[in-house]
């Protein structure tokens, strides 16, 4: 039996009687601490997500994992799409620990049926698609350009590239019919505003591509109440690190050292998936409604310091 999630009435940014909508403005005109307490209040519904759904690829683990907790500790239920395996359903029993509707769908992003089958089956099973999170991806082979494989290569756009493209065409549909909806995108800062990771072609180029593809959605789908972000995290404590194949980076790669580190913001220590997250959650709530085809670095500053 498939349950419907019908989507209760948006609610007004501010409940405050004063002209304009801006909590500050309602400190001004009424200062107190009853004000404070509802102007807070009025700010945590902005990213409240309750009758939502969210799609998210990838979340078997990771940065995928770590919003489809946090988005389903805000109220929306979960479309939880990754390879066929026994981590995706550990995954998805997390989520519902957090009072939410959540269900596995297996796909391969990178293949166009079975990820449009996974789509189908995720709307039909919740009735609608509110936000779409194309997380899901590899960093792949890393080698000299003379010896990248061109398999290699096919496989790494495939996946980042091909994969996104896929994924928002199919779920598209769902969100122009029901009204609107938000879309983001993982990218990185490798092809971005980082390109000294010599090595690192398909995988840079990939992102770069997300990125291009996010701006040029954004401003298609404005008209129908969609809006298209992208993420662009740096060094996050996540297992896809651990999965890069390198070869012969050492002939590729310029040497530089950072005795303090290559991410000012944390002297090295790489971000957090909550940290993440919580920006995702942002990027999906009403919080960002006017923010559309932006790209949004995560990283501590790291990329501007690499380049």
């Amino acid at each position: 039996m498939h349950h419907v999630i019908e989507k209760t009435a948006p609610r007004r940014a501010f409940a405050t009687p004063v002209s304009s909508p801006y909590c500050w403005d309602r400190a001004v005109v009424s200062p107190g601490f009853l004000d404070a307490v509802a102007c807070a209040k009025d700010a945590l519904e902005m990213y409240e997500l309750k009758d939502r759904v969210a799609l998210i690829t990838g979340a078997n683990s990771g940065i995928g994992k770590g919003a489809a907790i946090r988005l389903a500790r805000a109220g929306a239920h979960i479309a939880a799409i990754g390879l066929d395996d026994e981590e995706l359903r550990r995954s998805v029993e997390e989520v519902r620990n957090e009072g939410v509707e959540a269900q596995a769908f297996a796909a391969d992003i990178s293949k166009a049926d079975e990820i449009h089958k996974a789509i189908d089956d995720a709307a039909k099973r919740f009735g609608r698609i509110d936000v779409v999170f194309a997380n899901a991806g590899i960093n792949g082979t890393w080698a000299p350009i003379d010896e990248l494989d061109p398999k290699d290569w096919e496989n790494t756009i495939g996946i980042n590239l091909s994969g996104t493209f896929y994924t928002i065409k199919y779920a598209v549909p769902y969100m122009k019919k029901q009204g609107g909806g938000s879309v983001i995108v993982t990218s990185s800062v490798n092809g971005t505003r980082m390109f000294s990771n010599s090595g690192a072609t398909a995988y840079a180029s990939s992102k770069a591509g997300q990125v291009a593809l996010t701006q040029m959605l954004a401003l298609e789908l404005a008209r129908h109440h969609i809006r298209v972000n992208v993420i662009c995290p740096g060094a996050i404590e996540t297992p896809i690190h651990d999965k890069t194949e390198r070869v012969d980076l050492e002939e590729a790669q310029v040497p530089v050292n950072f005795p303090e580190g290559e991410i000012p913001l944390t002297h090295g220590a790489p971000g957090s998936i909550e940290d993440t997250a919580e920006l995702v959650l942002f990027l999906a709530s009403d919080a960002a409604k006017h923010i559309t085809g932006t790209p949004i670095w995560i990283d501590g500053a790291q990329s501007l310091l690499r380049g």
